[in-house]
């Protein structure tokens, strides 16, 4: 059994996650950033949230979440966790509306509710038209011109080379 969240194939530091596993942490995070275009701009919001196995729900005031809210625009949306030796992250894409006036009790139900003291008298449903996530196991990060490298985390940090070629790093 791996002390990690998901388990990797062997010397594989970053795990592609499926739809289940997607979901089950979405089931029990309850915070994250929503993404729009807003007259000509991307905005992004914090927004806590509830999630019932099919959509993403959570609770707005008037403004650019609203607006985009009642022209069902699409969206992304990105949750993670971030824990000492390993950390994960979600991504929705869908579009989002405002909940029926049928529906508010069903979303209220669900304890979708602000976490500041504000009016958020409106209510806002994602729907999940793609989802991807990727789970990560901290360790040294390789160092160009190694002759082998092989992941491990027991070996928490990396030695820096002593004189790097400008030529060989990253861009």
């Amino acid at each position: 059994m791996s002390a990690y969240m998901f388990e990797h194939e062997k010397d594989q530091p970053v795990l592609h996650l499926n739809t289940e596993q997607c979901k089950r942490l979405l089931q029990h995070t309850r915070h994250g950033r929503l993404a729009f275009m807003a007259d000509g701009r991307v905005e992004v919001f914090p927004v806590n949230y509830a999630f019932d196995g099919e959509n993403l729900y959570f609770r707005t005031a008037p403004g650019a979440k609203l607006l985009a809210a009642q022209s069902e625009a699409l969206v992304a949306f990105e949750t993670d966790g971030i824990l000492p030796d390993e950390a994960w992250s979600v991504v929705v894409r869908g579009n989002i509306n405002t909940v029926t006036e049928d529906n508010v009790d069903y979303v209220r139900g669900l304890g979708v509710a602000p976490w500041v003291p504000t009016y958020k008298d409106f209510f806002v449903s994602l729907s999940i038209d793609e989802l991807s996530g990727r789970h990560f196991i901290f360790a040294r990060q390789p160092e160009r011109g190694e002759k082998e490298f092989s992941y491990d985390p027991d070996q928490p940090t990396a030695v820096p080379p002593e004189d790097p070629d400008p030529t060989q790093l990253s861009r």
